[in-house]
């Protein structure tokens, strides 16, 4: 004999976790080739942390319940952190109740607070050590910068990402805030991998053949850190409260797009239009639009005048 009602189950995973759902079918008895134990409507899971705060939640809008695994639809989670809110969605998800991890296929997209914006194929969250990852192939938005790879893992909020292999980055031209109706140029990074970014120190380290490209100019390189200068996001309200305060303090000095230092290691090439440069090391300070070539360095010649900006260190 089936009958509805309205079911609302506590489960211990670490921290404390609720889950609600409504117009949930239960059979008295097993009925054959029975998938799951329940068909569940209007899923809801959340956890809270110290003093009652909501640190997390999960919704979708129907889910098999089994006896270790939440099957979820059109999933919805939600992590609320102290600097930054992160949304997570996919069309279908697992819930592991015993290892606090959730597996999100199709259509997996991750939205942050401060603007960036990632999406693939399959992600695998681990709530317990606040961390994602993927085997697929993921494409990262972050302003004006759009990043590609294969495979990822990094935090979820996406301020530490390493990405695994086959590594794109472009940095598409806007108008330059410092030089008003100048437009940098667009920059093209690539590298075999791994990528790995760290926004809050504002640099992004490239590993195994690395090339970026300019218009004016080629580097190769073995090894590659990038430097970008933080970027204002506009002016401190000072009639907003203290937690507003200091968000959006953490907001206006995030890591920006514009290169502020390249420093390339190990069999260094840079190619200037038919002018050539090898060293052990580089470092190129876009500011001055100086480069400065470090061990045993050779340069081949056509036209000094491209070569203008290039001093020969030691």
């Amino acid at each position: 004999m089936a009958f509805k009602l309205r079911l609302s189950i506590v489960i211990p995973v670490s921290a404390v976790i609720f889950i609600s759902a409504v117009s949930a079918d239960l059979f008295a008895a097993p009925e054959p080739e029975q998938e799951s134990d329940q068909q569940v409507n209007d899923f809801s899971l959340a956890g809270y942390g110290e003093r009652g705060k909501k640190s997390w939640e999960i919704a979708g809008t129907s889910a098999d319940i089994s006896t270790d695994n939440v099957k979820l639809k059109d999933v919805t989670g939600h992590l609320y952190g102290e600097e930054e809110n992160i949304k997570l969605t996919s069309q279908r998800g697992d819930f592991n109740k015993a290892q606090g991890k959730v597996h999100l296929e199709k259509d997996v997209v991750i939205t942050t607070s401060s603007g960036a914006t990632l999406t693939t194929d399959t992600l695998d969250w681990d709530r317990k050590n606040n961390k994602v990852s993927t085997k697929d192939k993921v494409n990262i938005v972050r302003d004006n910068m759009m990043t590609e790879a294969v495979g990822a893992q990094g935090q979820p909020g996406l301020s530490q990402v390493e990405l695994k292999q086959d590594v794109k980055v472009d940095i598409l031209p806007k108008e330059d805030p410092d030089k008003k109706g100048q437009v940098q140029e667009k920059v093209t990074i690539t590298c075999d991998g791994p990528l790995a970014v760290d926004y809050e120190k504002n640099i992004a380290t490239f590993n195994n053949n690395v090339k970026v490209e300019r218009s004016d100019s080629t580097i190769y390189s073995d090894k590659m850190d990038i430097y970008f200068l933080k970027e204002e996001k506009g002016k401190l309200d000072p009639k907003a409260d203290k937690t507003n305060q200091d968000k959006a303090a953490k907001d206006k000095d995030q890591m920006g797009s514009k290169i502020d230092k390249i420093v390339a290691r190990g069999n260094v090439k840079i190619v200037r239009g038919e002018n050539v440069s090898y060293s052990d090391e580089a470092v190129y300070d876009a500011a001055g639009g100086k480069i400065v070539l470090v061990g045993r360095p050779k340069l081949i010649i056509f036209s000094t005048e491209d070569m203008k900006n290039a001093p020969l260190g030691n």
